[in-house]
C-alpha cells in the first residue's frame, strides 16, 4: 500500500488549464543489474602528436623477419604499447544530467521566472492590466527564445561545418531523432532456462552466432545421381599472380577506406590508422608483402569482435538479434590490397557472369532492375508471358562451405600462393561477443565468410557464380545473395512446367553448395497483359506463393510494370521526410534545410528513377506535388507560392528534369560503352562520318506496346537524340551533369 501526502495545482502557463499534480510515497525496489565501468581514452591533438612522434622514432628492426605471424605480433604489440602509453584509458565519470536547453542562458532563466510570476499575478488579480502585462512579456520572451535557439544552432553548425558526423548529430537533435541509449535486457530465455549473468549471456550469444551456419548446413542433404549437372566447369588455364605492393599503394588504400570510429578487438579504429599510417607504412609494407609472398594471413588479424544488434520481437530471445562483426582494422587494409589484385584478375579473365551485379565496379542496383524491366517488357511486346521467381536464402554468407569454395577458386585460376593466402585467411578464424561490459570466450568459426570483411563479398560472388550455368532456359539476375530468375514463353502452363523442371536442378545446386533455400519467403510473379490462366509453382512439393507486387532491390515491382505501387511507396516515405523538414524550418537556416532536402528527400526521387520515372505523368503527379511542397518548406514560402523562383534560388532540378538527367546519364554510359554487355547491346550507334550532325545518336527502335516505348532502350534513345550535340559530345560525366543542370536552370528563368 502507498499513501499520498501532497495534492495541488501547478501554477504554469504550459496549457490553458492548470496542471493537477499528486505526490505519493511510492518506493519501488530497483532492479538489480550488473554495473560495468566505462573507460574512455584520452585522445587529443597533444597525445596523438606524441604518439606519432614515438612511432616515427621507433626502431622496427625486430619485425623484419621471414615469419609473418611473428612480425605482425611484434608490430602490433609495439603499436598498442605506444598507443596505451600516450592515449591511456581512464575511468569515465557519468555526466550530470542537465535538462536545460543549451541556448537558455542565466538571463533567459530569470526572464522565464519573471514570466511565471506575471502569470501568477494575473491569476490572483484577474484584471485587464495584469493580463496585458503578462501577455506582452510572454510574447516578447517567446520571440527572444526562438531567436536564441536559432543563433545557437547557426553557431554550432558553422563550427562543425567540416565535420559531417557532428553536423548530423546536431540535425538529429533539431528534428528530435536522437538515438538514446537502449537498456540491455536483464535476462534471456533459452530452452525455458533463464540466463541472468552478462558473462553467460555473452557466451550464449557467441555460441548462437557461431553455430547458425553449421546448423543450417547440417540440415541440407544432397542426393545427387550425377554431380556433372552442377559441378563448376569454368576452368581456366592460367593462374593469379600476387605481385608486391608499394608503400604508396598502402597509403592510397588506407586513405580511401571509410573514416569509421568503431573499435576492433585491439581497441583500434580506422580513424586512428589514418592519423598514423604515414608513421608505420614501412613496417607494414614489409609485413603485407611477406604475407602475399608466403600466402599466409596473420593469425592476430583473424579475431573478430561481435556486437549483438536487436532487430525486432522479444528482446529476451537470442534469435531476434543479428551479429555486427568488427574485424581487425589492419586486416582490412591487407584485404583491400588483395582484393584490388583479385578484381584485376577477375575482370581481365571475365570470370564473373554478366548476370552478377553485386560487389562489382560499374554495376549497381539500377542496372540490375533495368535489365529485368527490359527483358520483361520485350516479352510483353512480343505477346509473351514472363514468370519471375524471387528466391530467398537463409544466412547465405554463414553457410559457405570452405572446401567447396577452395575448389571453385582453383577452377577460376586462383591457385598457388593466392589460393594458399585465401585458405589461410579462412582457417582458424575466431570471434568473441561483447555484451554490455562483458566479453565471451573465443570460439572457432568452421564455415561461412567473415561478416564485415572486404574479401568476403568477392569470395561469395565467385562461389555463387556458376549457378548461371545450371540452366539455359532461365535468365538470372544476381545481386549478392538476392538470387532471382525470369523466363518467358507463349503458353503460361507450359512455361510454368518448364520452370518447375529447371527449379529441380537449382535445388540440387543449392543443396550441393550447402546453401539453404527459404521456400516460405520465396515468391513468384506472372508478368503480362494477356488473359492469364491460374498457374502454380512448387519445389520439393512445397508450393511457392504467387504475388502481384514484390520489393526487389528497394523497388516495388508490380505484375504489369505500371510502377504505381512503387510511387505509392515513395510517396509514403516522402511524407515522413516532409514532416521532419517542416519541423526544422523555424530553427535551421535555408542552406541547412537545403542539405536536409538532399539527404532526406532527394534520394527517394533519384533511386532507380531512370527505370520507373518514365511512366505516365498522371502516375508521378503526386511526387511532383510533394517535391513542390518540400521546396516551399526549405524556403519557408507560403503554401500557394509559385515554385519556379524557388528552384532557381536553390539550384535544384524539378522532378521531370531529374528523370531526364538520370536517363541521360545511362545513355552517356552507353555512348562511352560503360554498360554491362547485356545492356550495352540494347543501344546501337548510328553509322556515318565524323561531320554528320547525327554522329552522337543511337538508332531508334520501334515497339508495339506503350510499356516498351517507355523503357530506356527506346525512351532513353529518343531523349538522348533530342539533345544538342554540345551536350552529347561531352566526355566527362561531371561536366555533363553541370551542363545539363545549367541549361535547365536557364530555362526556368525564361519561364518566370
Amino acid at each position: 500500500m502507498y499513501c499520498y501526502f501532497k495534492l495541488g495545482l501547478l501554477i504554469n502557463d504550459i496549457s490553458d488549464h492548470l496542471p493537477v499534480f499528486a505526490i505519493f510515497d511510492f518506493r519501488l525496489q530497483k532492479k538489480s543489474a550488473e554495473i560495468h565501468q566505462i573507460y574512455k581514452r584520452i585522445r587529443n591533438d597533444e597525445t596523438l602528436n606524441a604518439f606519432r612522434s614515438d612511432l616515427i622514432n621507433q626502431d622496427w628492426n625486430e619485425i623484419y623477419t621471414n615469419d609473418v605471424n611473428g612480425a605482425y605480433e611484434a608490430f602490433l604489440k609495439c603499436y598498442l604499447d605506444l598507443y596505451n602509453r600516450h592515449c591511456p584509458e581512464v575511468l569515465s565519470r557519468p555526466k550530470s544530467k542537465n535538462n536545460r536547453k543549451p541556448w537558455i542562458t542565466k538571463g533567459l532563466q530569470n526572464a522565464c521566472k519573471k514570466k511565471n510570476k506575471l502569470y501568477k499575478d494575473f491569476l490572483n488579480l484577474r484584471t485587464a492590466a495584469a493580463e496585458k502585462r503578462y501577455k506582452v512579456y510572454k510574447n516578447k520572451l517567446t520571440n527572444v527564445l526562438r531567436q536564441a535557439e536559432k543563433k545557437y544552432y547557426h553557431r554550432i553548425l558553422y563550427e562543425n561545418k567540416h565535420n559531417l558526423k557532428a553536423t548530423w548529430n546536431i540535425l538529429n537533435k533539431v528534428i528530435g531523432k536522437e538515438s538514446g541509449s537502449i537498456e540491455l535486457p536483464h535476462f534471456f530465455l533459452k530452452d525455458n532456462v533463464v540466463i541472468k549473468k552478462q558473462e553467460d549471456m555473452a557466451n550464449e550469444f557467441n555460441s548462437f552466432f557461431v553455430n547458425i551456419g553449421p546448423n543450417l548446413a547440417e540440415n541440407i542433404t544432397c542426393n545427387l545421381q550425377s554431380k556433372d549437372i552442377i559441378e563448376n566447369k569454368n576452368w581456366i588455364s592460367h593462374s593469379m599472380y600476387l605481385s608486391d605492393v608499394t608503400e604508396n599503394d598502402i597509403l592510397t588504400t588506407v586513405y580511401k577506406l571509410k573514416n569509421k570510429t568503431s573499435k576492433d578487438s585491439d581497441g583500434i579504429d580506422m580513424k586512428l590508422i589514418k592519423m598514423t599510417i604515414d608513421c608505420v607504412v614501412k613496417p607494414l609494407h614489409h609485413i603485407f608483402n611477406l604475407s602475399l609472398k608466403l600466402g599466409i594471413f596473420p593469425e592476430k588479424m583473424k579475431i573478430a569482435k561481435v556486437i549483438p544488434f536487436f532487430e525486432n520481437g522479444d528482446r529476451h530471445t537470442f534469435n531476434n538479434y543479428r551479429p555486427v562483426s568488427l574485424l581487425s582494422q589492419f586486416s582490412k587494409v591487407l584485404e583491400k590490397l588483395f582484393v584490388n589484385k583479385l578484381d584485376s584478375f577477375i575482370e581481365k579473365n571475365k570470370l564473373l557472369s554478366e548476370n552478377q551485379f553485386g560487389f562489382r565496379s560499374n554495376r549497381s542496383t539500377d542496372l540490375a532492375i533495368m535489365k529485368i524491366v527490359e527483358e520483361i517488357s520485350t516479352a510483353i511486346d512480343k505477346k509473351k508471358y514472363t514468370i519471375g521467381v524471387f528466391m530467398d536464402l537463409k544466412k547465405a554468407f554463414d553457410t559457405i562451405d570452405h572446401s567447396i569454395l577452395i575448389s571453385k577458386l582453383y577452377a577460376y585460376g586462383v591457385r598457388g600462393i593466392a589460393l594458399n593466402w585465401i585458405t589461410s585467411y579462412l582457417k582458424n578464424r575466431q570471434q568473441y561477443v561483447q555484451f554490455g561490459g562483458k566479453k565471451s570466450d573465443l570460439m572457432n568459426i568452421i564455415c561461412g565468410l567473415p561478416q564485415g570483411s572486404i574479401v568476403g563479398p568477392k569470395l561469395f560472388i565467385l562461389y555463387i557464380n556458376d549457378i548461371c550455368d545450371i540452366s539455359k532456359l532461365l535468365q538470372f539476375v544476381l545481386f549478392a545473395d538476392d538470387t532471382n530468375f525470369f523466363c518467358s514463353g507463349d503458353n503460361l502452363k507450359t512455361l510454368a512446367k518448364g520452370i518447375e523442371m529447371e527449379m529441380i536442378k537449382l535445388k540440387m545446386w543449392f543443396d550441393y553448395n550447402k546453401l539453404s533455400l527459404n521456400l516460405t519467403k520465396t515468391k513468384f510473379m506472372v508478368f503480362g497483359n494477356k488473359n492469364r490462366t491460374e498457374v502454380t509453382l512448387s519445389i520439393d512439393n512445397i508450393k511457392i506463393e504467387q504475388v502481384s507486387e514484390f520489393k526487389f532491390l528497394g523497388v516495388m515491382l508490380d505484375d504489369k510494370l505500371t510502377w504505381k505501387s512503387h510511387i505509392f511507396y515513395v510517396k509514403n516515405k516522402l511524407a515522413k521526410s516532409l514532416f521532419v523538414l517542416n519541423k526544422s524550418k523555424y530553427v535551421l537556416p535555408c542552406h541547412i534545410m537545403h542539405m536536409l532536402y538532399c539527404s532526406l528527400v532527394l534520394p527517394y526521387f533519384t533511386y532507380c528513377i531512370e527505370v520507373w520515372g518514365n511512366t505516365y505523368e498522371t502516375n508521378i503527379m503526386p511526387l511532383i506535388l510533394l517535391q513542390k511542397r518540400a521546396i516551399r518548406i526549405i524556403h519557408k514560402a507560403n503554401f500557394r507560392d509559385h515554385t519556379n523562383d524557388l528552384f532557381i534560388k536553390s539550384g535544384l532540378l524539378k522532378l521531370k528534369n531529374l528523370i531526364e538527367l538520370q536517363t541521360l546519364l545511362v545513355m552517356f554510359k552507353a555512348r562511352n560503352r560503360d554498360l554491362p554487355e547485356d545492356l550495352q547491346k540494347l543501344f546501337i550507334f548510328t553509322t556515318g562520318d565524323e561531320n554528320h550532325r547525327r554522329k552522337y545518336d543511337f538508332k531508334q527502335q520501334i515497339a508495339r506496346t506503350t510499356l516498351k516505348q517507355k523503357c530506356l532502350s527506346i525512351a532513353g534513345v529518343k531523349m538522348w537524340n533530342s539533345q544538342e550535340n554540345q551536350l552529347k559530345s561531352c566526355q566527362n560525366i561531371i561536366k555533363f551533369k553541370r551542363m545539363y543542370k545549367a541549361k535547365q536552370i536557364s530555362l526556368y528563368k525564361l519561364d518566370c
